[in-house]
């Protein structure tokens, strides 16, 4: 199996890291190689602009823009976070072309036959959020034929989607950056991350949200389409439910962070997932767990 997926639909260049782990020097090599034989094989034809839609490292990215910008006068990259209802939004980052200069936006018109469901993981504070929302990064990641998916932290705390992946290499470091880069919760703060989720519309796209209930988690979360519970008690449920209900919010899964137990318990999946997940402990790999797997179906199974 491929460590990177690249294919050319249109003038738009599909990416994606595949199911299979590597590290960043064996994928920019299998990346090296796949524009190479499509280029030879004249599948990579050049031409006046190539758009870029995916998932891309930086180091990716700089073999993308190296074998790209000798075939075309204009790559633009798509960013999730800056498109509109009903348009994607790609950026101008080389441009050889005098009608276009880098910074500039591209909107297109997204089809409306295409799938989006925005899920909020919610629940009190230190029930394993910014845990549980990595191991189903990592989880969809590696699920063969998935749809495309985007993760993005919706509270000021510093626990980005880079921590786990960081926390599991050097958790002094990530414990270093989350504090440098924990801010306050603002009003302003909601606002521009409820403005910042209106935008994204991958087909399943995830945030987590602070561990209160309050006037700008409501607005963050009022961007939904549906909810996942995450509480380490059963009296927590209640609160919660009633708030997604009154945002118009679908409830998929009710799940106790047990971090004490020694194995996941799924106790029944319909209409609503419910059950336990074990041990949500930073900068652990927990996509594997049978929850976060059992999650990824329902997730699947709303596009």
């Amino acid at each position: 199996m491929t460590t990177y997926h690249i294919s050319l639909e249109g003038d738009v260049l599909k990416v994606g890291f595949g199911a299979t782990l590597a590290k960043g020097d064996q994928i920019v090599r299998d990346v090296a190689a796949q524009l190479d034989a499509m280029i030879a094989s004249g599948e990579l034809p050049s031409g006046s602009l190539i758009k870029i839609n995916g998932r891309i490292s930086v180091l990716v990215s700089q073999v993308l823009a190296d074998k790209l910008s000798k075939l075309y006068n204009i790559i633009a990259v798509f960013d999730p976070k800056i498109g509109d209802r009903g348009l994607d939004r790609y950026v101008v980052t080389i441009s050889n072309h005098p009608e276009y200069k880098v910074g500039d936006t591209l909107d297109i018109v997204r089809s409306p036959q295409q799938p989006s469901v925005k899920v909020v993981l919610c629940g009190f504070a230190n029930t394993g959020k910014t845990c549980f929302r990595d191991g189903l990064k990592q989880a969809l990641l590696q699920t063969p034929n998935a749809p495309e998916s985007y993760f993005i932290s919706g509270c000021p705390d510093g626990d980005g989607s880079w921590y786990g992946e960081t926390a599991r290499r050097d958790l002094d470091l990530a414990k270093k950056l989350k504090a440098e880069y924990k801010a306050g919760f603002t009003a302003e703060f909601a606002q521009l991350k409820a403005q910042e989720v209106r935008g994204i519309n991958t087909s399943i796209f995830i945030f987590d949200v602070g561990g209160r209930i309050s006037d700008k988690n409501r607005l963050i979360m009022a961007e939904a389409t549906h909810a996942v519970i995450l509480v380490k008690d059963e009296c927590e449920i209640a609160p919660w439910q009633e708030l997604c209900n009154s945002l118009g919010l679908q409830v998929v899964a009710i799940i106790y962070s047990d971090y004490e137990g020694v194995s996941d318990a799924i106790s029944g999946e319909t209409p609503i997932l419910r059950g336990s997940v074990h041990r949500l402990q930073r900068g652990k790999d927990v996509s594997s767990r049978p929850m976060v797997q059992a999650l990824v179906r329902v997730l699947v199974g709303l596009i």
